[in-house]
């Protein structure tokens, strides 16, 4: 197979990225993911090691679509030459409406966004050009009524201490930013929305004492860029990877990894377990949806965006997720929509909406199990994924152990599971009993 050219410069970035004696800085693990995901390539399996100087990461990786690697368009960053707006706060229903029109109002275009939502809080990376120039946005005066504004909007009625706006030149990776941003809100430890299935992630924190390592398995969906969310979390809170693994099988992912904190000790501590546990779980769901995805492709012009918003926001639709980008003067959009208090969107509204926007135009590309069905999955209840997954991990670790890899207390670490494990059964029992099918 003939690699394109973009693939291998890319590949011989990340060859540079791993070779001694750079390998062991915080952050290169994420670096390589990093890559990858910007790629648009889907990680199926991983197994990393790093231990002394060394540092050895091996991915299994598909397009977006499962197949092998033939595609040669590579995301193109337009961050340079773009003045950055950084928007946090309380979301509410038609906020980014008022957001884009306030912007279309100052005369600025709106070049690529990605606006992300999570236990009701929002973050929003606004990538912007002057209309007039075409240039980045560099007027003081200007600048300053573009954030005055914007924090008026986001504050709206009730949200004054927590609204954060920031107008910048600075180059960053997007999405690790809105993760970072997601974190400094401290949309973790908000009231969750109740979902209404069991696939919520699970997180399980145990240490690995005669190492000196914690180690952590996750279970939960699998979908793309799973690794990079998690990775990025693991990072950012200073943690260093230097053994993992990652599985999956059908829509499920299982991801094992052993750390420990930049200064070299393990999780200490329950609440510090606990801390990890909810901001992973934080970090995997900003990302998960369950409403609509709807695709805009229309010739770009001023004030695009603010209409299709406004149009949104008539027909009672809620935007949670946004990815807004430009390219050749072609806007190429996607919107994850619900209702107005985040149920399933009605779509008969969604038809509506399409027909006033132009049914060529803004496309259905993703509709959730939720508008065909829902059945209890009877052959695979959450106990058996949680057991018989925890149980294989246990035995990985003899494996390694018959290796002399890790020299671990198994007894106490089997006890200790176990009877973790019995209070998830139970509690997970209880669950389905009480589930609701939907037909």
């Amino acid at each position: 197979m003939e690699w394109p050219s973009s693939y291998l410069d890319e590949y011989e970035k990340l060859i540079m990225r791993l070779s001694p004696p750079s390998v062991r800085k915080h952050g290169t693990l994420l670096e390589a993911i990093q890559i990858l995901t910007d790629l648009d390539l889907t990680i199926k399996k991983t197994y990393i090691s790093s231990d002394g100087q060394w540092f050895m990461a091996v991915f299994h990786v598909t397009d977006l679509d499962g197949n092998k690697l033939t595609d040669k368009r590579v995301i193109n960053y337009i961050e340079q030459g773009l003045t950055t707006l950084e928007l946090t706060g309380t979301d509410r229903v038609g906020l980014l409406t008022e957001v884009f029109e306030v912007l279309s109002d100052l005369q600025v275009n709106v070049v690529e966004s990605k606006v992300w939502t999570h236990n009701g809080r929002i973050a929003s990376l606004v990538y912007v050009k002057d209309c007039d120039s075409g240039f980045p946005i560099q007027d003081e005066v200007k600048i300053d009524m573009i954030e005055t504004q914007l924090r008026n909007v986001l504050k709206g009625d009730t949200d004054i201490r927590s609204v954060k706006t920031l107008v910048s030149l600075k180059v960053t990776h997007t999405e690790r930013r809105l993760h970072q941003m997601m974190f400094a809100d401290r949309d973790y430890e908000q009231k969750p929305i109740i979902r209404t299935n069991w696939d919520s992630p699970i997180v399980l924190i145990q240490n690995c004492l005669e190492r000196g390592y914690s180690g952590i398995n996750v279970y939960c969906e699998d979908r793309a860029r799973l690794l990079f969310d998690v990775v990025c979390t693991l990072t950012d809170m200073d943690y260093v990877v230097f053994h993992a693994t990652l599985k999956t099988k059908g829509d499920r992912a299982h991801m094992e990894f052993f750390v420990r904190h930049k200064n070299g000790l393990p999780i200490s501590s329950q609440a510090e377990k606990q801390f990890v546990s909810v901001c992973l779980h934080a970090a995997i769901e900003r990302r998960a949806f369950e409403g609509v995805r709807l695709e805009l492709c229309v010739e770009d012009r001023p004030g695009l965006l603010a209409k299709v918003m406004r149009t949104f926001r008539e027909y009672s639709l809620n935007v949670v997720r946004a990815e807004i980008s430009t390219t050749c003067d072609i806007a190429r959009n996607s919107f994850y929509v619900t209702d107005a208090v985040g149920n399933a969107a009605d779509t008969k509204m969604i038809e509506s909406v399409r027909q006033k926007i132009g049914l060529s135009n803004l496309r259905v590309k993703e509709m959730p199990s939720i508008y065909h069905y829902k059945v209890e999955r009877k052959d695979d209840p959450p106990s058996t994924i949680i057991s018989g997954a925890f149980l294989t991990s246990l035995g990985n670790l003899v494996t390694r152990n018959s290796r002399g890899a890790f020299l671990i207390s198994l007894g106490n670490l089997v006890t200790r599971n176990l009877r973790y494990l019995g209070l998830l059964i139970r509690s997970y029992s209880g669950t389905i009993k009480r589930k609701i099918v939907l037909a």
